[in-house]
């Protein structure tokens, strides 16, 4: 077998195998022989076809099928020779293809990049430290009694927190304008689901109150028809209801699982659960800012193979945010430029992270394994039964076996990294870090 490499652009290859003629065709004949023994034909006995007559019938189909199962061989045995590391699929386009002839090829095919990891003493970066203070734990039982609380009609006028039922239609130099109108509509005043003004105009009516607001729309608003646009609501209100938060009782407390220990057990439970939440928070966040950093101190220069098939994981993502409607979309309203950015960082830091587990020889701590699907599964009335379905599903083990190696890189990261203690709060350290967007000449250096 001959072969020879060449560099196109980047990370693409082209590469020319020849394949001597003797190994295909006496394939070839070897299989149209086994084929004589059972090949049945008109006019003639089962095992006494004259080979010629056999060729004609299935040699073409024979010989494509060698030939396929030859280039299919020979493009691995040739890129494991020249130490080649494809990334995706070849293109094969056959040059020579003759009986008594050798058998010529070129694949053209991405290669992985090579990384020169950078010395990790260069990251730098803040770990939030914060507590569940009584104020934090207070806040979010008044939220979960909001979360079950319930409205009820008030015969008064409308204030801010209040909820209104209200019929309303909007007019743009006195025509309708779509999406304008509504009857029986609930609205939260206060919520901010309305443009600016629509609620504010709405607070101090009362059932039965009828106004028309004036509004502007703002210059950002989705509907580009709509933008800066003057227009005007005529509004009804139907009804005004008040929040009634949920009572804290037993009931209430069972609906968290807390079945006895009354309101002693049930702020240690949201306390606990607070507490977990507040951990993962900030792993998760330095994780975050780690991954960041690791990104901006290494160029990896990007398999157009590896970038497509992440987009198109990324589309079917999306898609299966749709449900059954999915199936009857185009896919085409979600173009491929849609994904890019998200796809590189994404193929980007895969890449890295598996450089790190090759060079620093990482592999899966099974102990970590353990106590991961154990944690996971602590929050189940039967946590062993969890425990076992873990480890009898390969495919759900393989996620828990990849998410416990990727924190094991973080962690061997984070050795080298300097880290400093940034002092803030409970609602401080679950709030994410704002994306910061690279401008188009700083992605490209």
């Amino acid at each position: 077998m001959q072969v020879s490499i060449e560099t196109t652009s980047g990370l693409e290859r082209r590469m020319t195998v020849g394949v001597p003629a003797k190994e295909i065709d006496s394939e070839v004949a070897q299989r149209l022989q086994k084929a004589s023994q059972t090949a049945r034909i008109d006019g003639f006995r089962q095992g006494k076809i004259p080979a010629k007559v056999i060729k004609q019938r299935y040699g073409a189909g024979v010989r494509q099928e060698v030939v396929g199962e030859a280039l299919s061989r020979t493009f691995y045995e040739a890129v494991t020779k020249e130490e080649l590391r494809p990334a995706g699929q070849p293109d094969i386009e056959p040059v020579k293809d003759e009986e008594g002839a050798d058998l010529e090829y070129i694949a053209t095919f991405e290669v992985y990049p090579e990384i020169s990891l950078q010395d990790f003493t260069q990251i730098s970066l803040s770990r939030p430290v914060a507590t569940v203070s009584d104020e934090d734990l207070t806040d979010m039982i008044e939220s979960l009694r909001k979360q079950r609380s319930s409205w009820d009609v008030v015969e008064r006028a409308a204030a801010d927190g209040d909820q209104v039922v209200i019929d309303y239609k909007g007019t743009q130099s006195g025509e309708e304008f779509p999406g304008g109108t509504a009857e029986g509509s609930d609205l939260v005043l206060g919520s901010g689901r309305m443009i600016p003004g629509f609620e504010d105009g709405v607070v101090g009516l009362s059932a039965g109150d009828e106004k028309t607001i004036s509004l502007t729309f703002p210059d950002d608003y989705h509907a580009e028809d709509l933008r800066g646009a003057a227009v005007e609501f005529a509004v009804k209100v139907t009804a005004v209801k008040e929040q009634t938060l949920a009572e804290l009782n037993d009931e209430f407390y069972e609906q968290f699982g807390v079945k006895e220990g009354g309101n002693e057990k049930f702020l240690e439970e949201i306390r606990s659960n607070m507490e977990r939440e507040l951990e993962t928070a900030v792993k998760n966040k330095v994780k975050s800012r780690l991954m960041n950093q690791l990104q901006d101190l290494h160029t990896v220069e990007i398999p157009k193979a590896l970038l497509s098939n992440e987009i198109q994981a990324l589309r079917q993502q999306m898609l299966g945010q749709f449900g059954e409607g999915a199936q009857k979309m185009d896919m085409s309203i979600f173009p491929d430029e849609l994904f890019a950015d998200e796809a590189g960082k994404r193929v980007s830091l895969g890449l890295l992270m598996a450089e790190i587990v090759k060079v620093a020889e990482i592999s899966v701590d099974n102990d970590k394994v353990k106590a991961f699907i154990e944690d996971r599964a602590a929050g189940y009335d039967d946590p062993e039964q969890v425990i076992q379905y873990h480890y009898s599903n390969q495919e759900l083990l393989n996620s828990v076996q990849s998410a416990v190696m990727e924190e094991q890189v973080v962690e061997h990261i984070l050795d080298s990294a300097k880290i400093a203690d940034e002092e803030t709060n409970y609602k401080g350290a679950l709030t994410p870090d704002p994306v910061v967007e690279k401008d188009s000449d700083e992605s490209e250096d």
